[in-house]
């Protein structure tokens, strides 16, 4: 039996979070679209932090957990990995690997928002 490890890609933090986030994103229909045919996600809008916190979708996430959106350091390495397409800042377009990557984090920065 093949053990699943656990961030086979070896991502560090800021990485993990923003592409949990941009999973989050790409899955609402307000702010992403998914092609069914290939799996691969389009982000048609990124969300910018107002005070100490950002709004992804229905969730509220602290400004400092979403830095990573406006790092193109993390999108080089998102990228490099294999897991969004080459295109930031212009577009942001994750792969069906980038979709499917399971962060482990998804449970951990999300609060429906109260506004």
């Amino acid at each position: 039996m093949a053990v699943v490890r656990k961030n086979p890609l070896k991502l560090n933090k800021l990485q993990l979070r923003t592409l949990v986030l941009a999973q989050v994103i790409a899955k609402d229909p307000n702010s992403g679209k998914i092609d069914e045919a290939t799996g691969e996600a389009t982000l048609l809008r990124v969300p910018h932090a107002h005070g100490d916190h950002v709004h992804v979708g229905k969730f509220t996430v602290a400004a400092r957990d979403a830095s990573g959106f406006d790092n193109p350091s993390v999108w080089v390495a998102l990228t490099r990995k294999g897991l969004v397409k080459e295109g930031y800042p212009a577009s942001i377009v994750l792969t069906k690997e980038g979709m499917d990557y399971d962060t482990g984090l998804g449970d951990h920065f999300l609060e429906e928002s109260d506004h």
